[in-house]
């Protein structure tokens, strides 16, 4: 039985996909939870009013957490809200989809930033406070496609093995002080990014698929409540796909 009553819980990128069902999980489970959004606002005010109706309690904040400061203000403003931090999920993410020959600079960039360099800064300024906290938990979302690679997403591909790099370097550095780091490595999830796929391109990567279905955010967001509970307590370092065998 998995319980997070007390837990105080930071979720990235939030309005959205895979984060805003974490944040409705996390919530579901007696959590506090801060959703995060960079432009969404909308977006972000719909999932709020959700977990509020089902009797929840969530902030939301504004920040792009590519930029060093704002991700400072972020993580400062989500412990005061919530007067603590246990566990930070680093969920945001994009995609800027090319072959390298025509991936330009600023494609790379943009992913990098986000993907990568935001995992940094939103990690580097909640340490302070996991460490301060019981049992507390750093959630990295990355990818299969930072394990495996894909064609069309190098730099996609670049920031999700350095998240998966980070974390496992992390799970070193903050053991010793009770905090676990670990890394979820989803497949492909029926989201927006998988909405805008042709039928065609679906199909290959069902066909890719043991399971032969696409992975649902609900199961993403069942992990990743796993994690930051206190049942994952001897898990540390860990990359753990949810692919439906995709990658076996």
């Amino acid at each position: 039985m998995i319980n997070l009553e007390k837990k105080k819980i930071l979720i990235t990128g939030s309005s959205r996909g895979i984060g805003a069902e974490i944040a409705k999980k996390m919530a579901s489970l007696k959590a506090e939870v801060v959703i995060n959004y960079s432009s969404s606002e909308a977006r972000a005010e719909k999932i709020k009013n959700e977990i509020e109706a089902a009797g929840g309690t969530a902030h939301l904040l504004q920040a792009d957490i590519s930029d060093h400061q704002e991700a400072k203000k972020l993580v400062k403003t989500a412990y005061q809200k919530m007067n603590g931090l246990n566990v930070l999920i680093n969920n945001a993410g994009i995609t800027r989809d090319k072959l390298l020959l025509r991936m330009k600079e600023v494609e790379w960039d943009q992913v990098l930033a986000i993907n990568l360099k935001g995992v940094y800064n939103c990690s580097k300024h909640a340490v302070r406070y996991l460490l301060k906290s019981e049992n507390g938990k750093l959630i990295n979302i990355s990818s299969v496609v930072g394990i495996n690679g894909n064609a069309g997403q190098s730099n996609y591909a670049a920031a999700k093995a350095g998240v998966i790099g980070f974390t496992k370097s992390m799970a070193k550095e903050l053991a010793t002080k009770g905090v676990c780091s670990n890394v979820i490595a989803p497949g492909f999830i029926d989201t927006e990014m998988t909405d805008s796929l042709s039928e065609n391109v679906k199909e290959e990567i069902l066909s890719q698929v043991p399971l032969a279905r696409l992975g649902q955010a609900e199961e993403v967001a069942d992990l990743a409540a796993f994690l930051a509970s206190d049942n994952s307590n001897y898990i540390n370092g860990e990359v753990i796909k949810i692919d439906g065998g995709m990658g076996s």
